[in-house]
């Protein structure tokens, strides 16, 4: 399988190069130059495969040979070994939905998923290399720690993750920083996410930068994070033995959305993806009526969706426009100059596959309660959004919510909610205790740079 840029379709790329690239160098996004699609006879033989078994047929149809099979499952076993579910998510009815808990690795969140197998693949091709990899990424809570946990201690590589400065919770911050590793650096920016993400990018489009310090990146436009995070979309439809589901999936990047609509392209019979937002509702704004015009972050009690970039959404551009990079880089550039909205033709191939909702702060801390209340069960604000998006558009028993984190990583939104903590699983209670260690750099691209690169010369000497 070759992979093209969304920007530009003339350089076809093999996986090896995409992983390790992340971004092109056109400033696109990564897709394969042609989708892959399963059919009946794979169906009828994935069934009843375990979670590990499955990652690996998925996988493999994307990594093509880059990896030997063989080995691919080795490192799938390897990546989900400490997680604390033995088929690596969880499915809980809760009420009239089902509720697939995706956040059982080690930093209890959904990101664990594709964050571990993508450390480890670093790790294996970097056994095959003699380089040095400087990983750089963005994160607005959950991503950085996901990332570090994959990273941390490997050799020949470097992390730097870039987190907006008193923006996340504690808790998501503490799971970042007080990691000892000296692999690891954590840089607070002076700004929101968006702010970080933009940094990110421009240090990847600026090519004498990036090439360098041979720099990759881990946030969800890595396409192969996309790919991990289909499987537990085919893991549940197999669980349940639907004929068709629906699932309402709470994003701020589009990225684990979107792998629900890789996942839909090859053959998964799914009828609705719902896009839940919380009051930095720009994904909504745009999927109901078309308006793709950025607005101020506002602060919420979900800081992983406080969000007004979506970077994923490129690759939904890209498909909607039939799959044409010069309409897509056209776009692209209104994008940037928060002057694009979607015309009719465009929305009504959107919403084929996509509904959308949001939540206020308000609503969502009610669905907390609401949710204890009824079922003893606390959902951490993300999955609330999604539980309350899936009951405003009336969704039936056919709908499943994707729950991406642990409620104890958010105590200010649970004892807003409840008037109490949820405690923290006991081996990761030490965060609580520990010194933490980052740096706070004001929202400036040259600063940034100049900090990394004295690090990263700091760690080759």
């Amino acid at each position: 399988m070759k992979y093209i840029s969304t920007r530009s379709s003339s350089e076809r790329l093999s996986f090896e190069s995409v992983f390790i690239k992340s971004l092109a160098d056109d400033g696109g996004l990564f897709l394969p130059e042609t989708d892959y699609k399963f059919n009946e006879k794979d169906f009828l033989k994935m069934q009843n495969m375990s979670y590990y078994e499955l990652a690996t047929e998925i996988i493999h149809k994307f990594t093509g040979d880059f990896i030997q099979k063989d080995h691919l499952h080795k490192l799938v076993k390897k990546s989900y070994s400490s997680f604390r579910s033995e088929d690596v998510v969880k499915l809980r009815q809760v009420g009239k939905f089902n509720i697939l808990e995706l956040f059982h690795g080690p930093t209890l969140a959904f990101k664990d998923i594709a964050m571990q197998l993508i450390g480890n693949f670093y790790e294996y091709y970097l056994s095959k290399n003699e380089n040095f990899i400087n990983i750089i990424v963005a994160t607005s809570g959950d991503t950085g720690a996901a990332a570090i946990d994959a990273i941390k201690g490997k050799k020949n590589l470097n992390i730097f993750v870039l987190h907006p400065h008193n923006r996340i919770s504690s808790v998501q911050r503490r799971i970042m920083s007080t990691v000892k590793e000296k692999n690891v650096f954590n840089i607070a920016i002076e700004g929101n996410f968006d702010d970080c993400q933009n940094l990110v990018k421009a240090m990847f489009v600026d090519q004498n930068f990036s090439k360098k310090i041979n720099m990759s990146g881990v946030n969800s436009i890595n396409w192969a994070r996309i790919v991990a995070q289909t499987v537990y979309y085919f893991f549940c439809f197999f669980s349940l033995k639907s004929k068709k589901l629906n699932f309402s999936v709470p994003t701020g990047n589009f990225g684990d959305i979107y792998a629900g609509y890789l996942a839909k392209k090859m053959g998964l019979p799914i009828d609705k993806l719902i896009v839940a937002t919380n009051q930095n509702d720009i994904l909504h704004r745009a999927i109901s009526k078309g308006d793709y015009t950025s607005k101020k972050v506002s602060e919420t009690f979900s800081p992983s969706m406080d969000i007004q970039i979506a970077s994923n959404f490129e690759r939904l551009i890209f498909e909607i426009q039939g799959r044409n990079s010069d309409k897509t880089k056209d776009i692209m550039v209104k994008v940037k100059e928060n002057n694009y909205k979607l015309d009719d033709t465009s929305l009504s191939k959107i919403k084929k596959d996509f509904l959308s909702e949001k939540l206020n702060e308000e609503e969502t801390i009610n669905e907390i309660k609401d949710v204890f209340e009824k079922h003893n069960i606390v959902l951490d604000p993300h999955t609330a959004i999604g539980y309350g998006a899936a009951k405003k558009l009336e969704q039936d028993n056919n709908c499943v919510i994707l729950s991406t984190a642990h409620p104890s990583k958010f105590p200010e939104a649970i004892k807003n909610a409840l008037g109490k903590n949820e405690e923290l699983p006991k081996d990761l209670r030490k965060v609580l205790k520990e010194e933490e260690k980052f740096e706070i750099l004001e929202n400036s691209l040259d600063k940034v740079k100049n900090y990394i690169l004295n690090k990263v010369n700091e760690n080759k000497n």
